[in-house]
């Protein structure tokens, strides 16, 4: 079994298992409901016709075909009707049971000069439970591939088009794309705070499904990547790795009372699009759930370190880099530094790390990125 997103420079993704059931960016959306007809455009429907997709058997499982000739990559093609129930507690848990395969962690484009030592890791520091009270915008992305269930980490960001009540999450681009070579993940969900009181695997066996994800699951109904993480991206980064973000905007699988995302987990971050040159950053901290061994994805962590730069191409834009033992699954969380009033921002998510640990690297968000956010507020402005 190999990482579904696998690294090193390796995209820490975790995925797959063995499962059982059933211009400057790219965009989609799709609505639906189990046992509901789709509510997708009729462009869209003509384009996925093109390719040869029946709408009407996804639900009953065409979501699992991923032939190459169907597999959805293009800007508006992203397809993520609801499919209730689809990722019960059993499903989540499983979606971890995924060894890595080795990859050489030297195998980085050499150090031209803006590349920093590489940084002594720091030791993953489990969160104090409960998750909520420490880390509320912190939760889990999970989703299907063609090999499998795969993981990674997200984390609830502000909505400036509806302040207080954003749906807005930020991952990583390999997190709800597969790259070059592919295209758009599907049943993508976002479980926030997930295992709240921090149970380990075979706690998890017979715990329900309100305790696993206690404030709900959140489906995907639109999600947004760079141009050059679908053009460039590959299994270990590639040239996409220093634009390799993404933000999904997602609603309940299920009512929840008419309220957002952010109302119902108490917490968003402000994304900070201006952060510091990386020498200036004192201190960055990293979230999320690492699925690869010596970890199992079940547990929050976080690591703080002071950022050092990384340099994969003298053409692409200096990446942060901070010593972390996260592995595999722990792509996509959070990086949090005081933002420009001095409160806590996210500057940045997991992008890539050695296979073997040690450390993580991220992009630095800049006006690329900030064009992804605001194309998705802006989409959602009036609902």
């Amino acid at each position: 079994m190999a990482l579904g997103a696998a690294l090193v420079l390796t995209a820490t993704a975790c995925g797959p298992t063995e499962d059982n059931a059933g211009g400057d960016s790219s965009s989609s959306q799709a609505d639906g409901s189990n046992g509901d007809k789709f509510e997708i455009p009729a462009d869209l429907k003509d384009k996925l016709k093109e390719h040869g997709i029946d709408l009407d058997k996804w639900e009953a499982g065409g979501w699992k075909n991923f032939d190459k000739d169907k597999w959805l990559r293009e800007a508006g093609e992203f397809v993520n009707p609801i499919i209730e129930d689809l990722w019960d507690p059993d499903r989540m848990r499983d979606a971890d049971k995924n060894p890595d395969r080795g990859v050489d962690d030297n195998d980085i484009s050499g150090d031209q000069g803006v590349t920093d030592p590489t940084p002594e890791p720091v030791e993953a520091a489990a969160v104090k439970t409960p998750y909520h009270d420490r880390s509320p915008a912190s939760g889990k992305l999970f989703f299907d591939g063609p090999d499998g269930s795969m993981v990674c980490s997200a984390t609830v960001v502000k909505d400036p088009a509806n302040p207080g009540k954003s749906n807005m999450v930020w991952t990583a681009g390999h997190c709800v794309h597969a790259g070059a070579k592919g295209g758009w993940y599907r049943n993508m969900i976002f479980v926030p705070s997930y295992n709240n009181s921090g149970k380990s695997a075979a706690e998890l066996q017979n715990a329900p499904k309100e305790e696993v994800a206690p404030y709900g699951v959140w489906w995907g109904d639109w999600a947004q990547t760079s141009d050059q993480w679908i053009e460039r991206g590959g299994p270990t980064g590639g040239a996409g790795a220093p634009h390799d973000f993404a933000v999904m905007h997602v609603k309940p699988e299920k009512g929840s009372e008419g309220k957002s995302l952010e109302e119902t987990v108490g917490s968003a971050l402000p994304v900070d699009f201006d952060a510091p040159a990386v020498p200036q950053v004192k201190s960055l901290t990293a979230t999320g759930y690492p699925a690869a061994p010596p970890f199992d994805g079940q547990k929050l962590f976080q690591c703080a370190d002071k950022p050092g730069r990384l340099s994969l191409s003298k053409s692409e834009p200096t990446m942060y880099r901070v010593g972390c033992t996260m592995t595999g699954g722990s792509s996509g969380g959070g990086w949090v530094a005081p933002g420009q009033d001095g409160k806590p921002a996210l500057v940045s998510n997991t992008s890539i790390g050695p296979v073997t640990a040690g450390w993580l690297a991220g992009p630095r968000l800049g006006k690329e990125a900030e064009g992804i956010y605001e194309a998705v507020s802006k989409k959602f402005a009036d609902q």
